[in-house]
Formats: C-alpha cells, sequence, structure tokens
C-alpha cells in the first residue's frame, strides 16, 4: 500500500542474483491484485456468505494483506536506509494521510447520507445522529479506527454497523514505518543484516506463543494485531537487508514461492509469518517477469483501490446487491471501486507526493 523508489546506483551488483530494477517491476500490478483480492474476500462478508475461501485459519484477503506487508517492508526499509529521518517521514505521511483522510470525508458526506436517506426517508438528523459524520471523520483521523458506523449506517444489510473493514491495517503499517524509523538510527542496523534478521524471528517467536503472551496483557487485541502484522513487515525488511548479497535469483525465486507454501500450509499457527521473507522474495520474483500494461506501471491506484472497495461493497449491499451473491458483488464492486481508486491516485495521491519530493 505504499510506494517508495528505490536508490540503487551506488548498492553494489548483488553476488547472486540481479538487483530489482526500481521500473522495471510490475509491483504496481501486483498490489493491484492483492488489493481485488482483499475485495472478493470482503465480499463473501458483505453478502453474508461466511468467511469465503482460506487456509491456514486465514482468508485470501488476510493473505493478501500479508503480501501488501512484505512488499512494504521490503521497500519502505530501503527508503529509510537510503534517506534522513526527515524526508523519510514526509514521504511516509504524504503517501498514507492525505488520501486516507479524503476517504474519511467521502464515507462520511458522500456514501453515508445516501443510506441514511435511504433508511429513513429523509436527512433530518443525520448530523447528529451517533456516530455523527464530523465525529467519525475526527475519532479516526489518527489511523486508529475507533468509529466504523457514521449515523446509524450502514443498516439492514448483512455486515452491518461498518462502512471500511480495510482501513484498520493502516495503523499497523504505519507503526511498522515508525519501527524503521527507529531502527535507522542504530549504525549496527546499517552495517549487518542480522539486527533485523533477529528481530523478524523474534517477531515470529512472539506470535507463536501468542496464546500464552495475551492474558499478561489483558488479551489487548491491538497488540495482538501487531504481533500478526510486523512479521510480513519484517520479512520483507529481511529480504531488503539481503539483497545486496541475494538479488533476484531466477531459481531462488521459484524456490521462495515453493517454501513460503509449505510453511503456509504445513505449520500450524505461525506458518503464515514463518514464511514472510519467502513470501516477499516470491513476490518481488514474479515482479520481474510478470508482464504489467503501461497504464498501470504510470498509475499506482492500489492503496485507492484498497481503502475504497469496501465502502463501495457496502453501498452496493444497501441497494440490495448482496443478493446478487458473492461473484456478482465482486464484479460490480470492482468496476464500482476503479473510478474512485483512480481520483484518489490522479488528485490526491500522486500530487501530494510529488509536493512532498519537492519540499525535502
Amino acid at each position: 500500500m505504499s510506494t517508495a523508489v528505490l536508490k540503487t546506483s551506488a548498492i553494489p551488483a548483488p553476488t547472486l542474483g540481479s538487483p530489482l530494477d526500481p521500473r522495471g517491476n510490475s509491483l504496481n500490478l501486483i498490489r493491484l491484485v492483492l488489493a481485488f483480492m482483499v475485495l472478493f474476500a470482503h465480499s463473501w462478508h458483505v453478502a453474508g456468505a461466511g468467511n469465503g475461501p482460506g487456509f491456514n485459519g486465514e482468508n485470501l484477503g488476510g493473505w493478501a494483506v500479508a503480501g501488501f506487508f512484505g512488499i512494504s517492508g521490503y521497500l519502505i526499509t530501503a527508503s529509510r536506509f537510503s534517506n534522513r529521518i526527515g524526508p523519510y517521514l514526509v514521504h511516509r505521511v504524504a503517501r498514507i494521510f492525505p488520501a486516507f483522510i479524503v476517504c474519511l470525508v467521502v464515507m462520511a458526506f458522500g456514501f453515508a447520507p445516501i443510506a441514511y436517506f435511504i433508511q429513513h426517508g429523509s436527512l433530518s438528523g443525520f448530523l447528529s445522529t451517533a456516530t455523527t459524520p464530523l465525529n467519525s471523520i475526527f475519532a479516526n483521523l489518527s489511523l486508529k479506527i475507533v468509529s466504523y458506523d457514521i449515523a446509524g449506517t450502514p443498516a439492514g444489510v448483512p455486515y452491518p454497523g461498518a462502512w471500511n473493514g480495510s482501513l484498520w491495517t493502516l495503523y499497523f503499517e504505519f507503526m511498522c514505518y515508525l519501527m524503521v524509523a527507529f531502527l535507522g538510527f542504530l549504525p549496527v542496523v546499517k552495517k549487518t543484516p542480522w539486527p533485523i534478521i533477529l528481530a523478524f524471528l523474534a517477531s515470529v517467536l512472539l506470535w507463536a506463543n501468542i496464546g500464552a503472551i495475551k492474558p499478561l496483557l489483558q488479551s489487548n487485541l491491538d497488540f495482538e494485531l501487531a504481533a500478526r502484522l510486523i512479521p510480513f513487515f519484517l520479512g520483507g525488511a529481511v529480504v531488503q537487508v539481503l539483497s545486496p548479497v541475494l538479488g533476484i535469483h531466477r531459481i531462488a525465486g521459484p524456490v521462495s514461492v515453493l517454501l513460503a507454501t509449505v510453511c503456509m500450509v504445513f505449520v500450524p499457527g505461525f506458518g503464515g509469518q514463518l514464511a514472510a521473507p519467502f513470501i516477499a522474495y516470491g513476490l518481488l520474483w514474479i515482479s520481474t517477469w510478470l508482464p504489467q500494461p503501461s497504464l498501470v506501471a504510470r498509475h499506482d491506484i492500489s492503496y485507492g483501490a484498497y481503502i475504497y472497495a469496501f465502502p463501495v461493497q457496502q453501498m452496493l449491499a444497501v441497494f440490495g446487491a448482496h443478493h446478487w451473491g458473492v461473484w456478482w458483488l465482486t464484479v460490480a464492486a470492482t468496476l464500482a471501486t476503479i473510478p474512485l481508486a483512480a481520483a484518489s491516485w490522479l488528485f490526491v495521491e500522486r500530487p501530494v507526493m510529488r509536493r512532498a519530493r519537492k519540499s525535502v
């Protein structure tokens, strides 16, 4: 869900493979596919059809988020290690917050009034009914989503009371950005890959023992979610710190995909987290040979697709589209999400990121 520019000119060629070409890859397309995997997974919830397909205790949306975090870990670690803390933070804030805030406003004053009018036959009381539209924006500004409904909408749908079931991951992604920001201050982290590798192994060990640790934190949900997602980000970071040696290799790529599959299928509980570096490496390898349309290469609408898909699905459900079934709901939501995602990229994300790059 993030874009970072890799600076490779001063980096020696890897010993084993080739460096990832910062422009000759299809990461935009892969992230877009992951975003629509999340949309598809959420269609099952929005249609009231259960959790949908998955494996090892996680549905397709959860595995797509794992892929997002792995790619992000690789790119963001590179960004931190090649930038001072000021530009790094400016770029990270510019990438996440503006489009997120606009999405909150669109939900509060675009989607919610329509649903409210359908439910009540008028807009009387819309601005003052809990959770009020303005409070839904203000309460969620920090990325930590504490209010999912807006003025009691959406209601009368299979998944009521939540306009956006995707935004919660952004809080933990930004947490990972801050974690890498801190690690970048430690000279030893830039001298050897071992601190990142050990941090990744510690995060896997933490998740593997989450059942025993949760009571010590009063079953704090935020801690549990962070423990679940951080290994995927650190897995990407591991690939980044090893990239001067490994690069992207034509044999290591498929081997990573195989090892990731073995871990995810045969290691219960924490197999996905253990597979995180292999997931990240496998996706990077795929990006070196998967063709990417030039339009997608120029315009990264994956973040917009991710943040707008769920409210679009819920808006369709308000109009009864959940009765169409999972597949037709998915098709309709995909077609309706793409224009919003494109608008987010063209009018919010790209202009803000250009301004951020010029300001530092």
